[in-house]
């Protein structure tokens, strides 16, 4: 289970020019929000790549997470940049974002090679075709990846009712 203490957000590459060519991000965008918001309660770090952003944007202005450790890359993999990969730390880290099959993938397998427990919620990451995303969860979850969704990941990293931050998590569930 995810634990607040020793996780980690990472948000992949939800940048302005990437949208247009999904067909429906706003699930994927309200997944991507609620994990930020809800890491911004529980004090769960967040760190935000960018691909290439002179030429994709920045991330998309509904993603703005005040302060989020922001990092520009080139590679796929979020670990091929190395001070991205340095900010990686935390024993699990949560991946949302896009592409899927790409950048998430990739570093999804990256971060289990290096030894880290990698979660992936399923309802805030997309990709242009449905069955680029349906690949990529298989073979994440065939990587020993755990694909979770938005709301399992804030209720593991709350941890019990009845306390300051499940009140917190629970109003902010049933806002979205």
């Amino acid at each position: 289970m995810l634990d607040r203490v020793r996780s980690r957000l990472l948000v992949v590459d939800v940048q302005e020019r990437l949208l247009p060519a999904f067909a429906e991000p706003g699930p994927m965008l309200r997944g991507c929000a609620t994990l930020i918001e809800g890491a911004g309660l529980l004090g769960v770090p967040v760190t935000i790549s960018e691909q290439y952003p002179q030429g994709l944007g920045p991330t998309v202005a509904a993603l703005a997470a005040p302060g989020a450790a922001r990092f520009a890359k080139t590679s796929f993999s979020c670990m091929g940049d190395p001070a991205l990969a340095v900010n990686l730390a935390e024993d699990q880290i949560l991946l949302c974002g896009i592409e899927a099959h790409v950048c998430v993938l990739q570093t999804a397998l990256a971060l289990r090679e290096a030894g880290r427990d990698v979660f992936v919620a399923e309802d805030a990451v997309d990709s242009r075709f449905a069955s680029d995303k349906a690949a990529a969860l298989r073979r994440m979850a065939a990587a020993g990846v755990i694909i979770v969704t938005f709301e399992m990941a804030l209720f593991e990293w709350t941890g019990a009712a009845g306390t300051g931050p499940f009140r917190a998590i629970s109003a902010l569930v049933k806002a979205r």
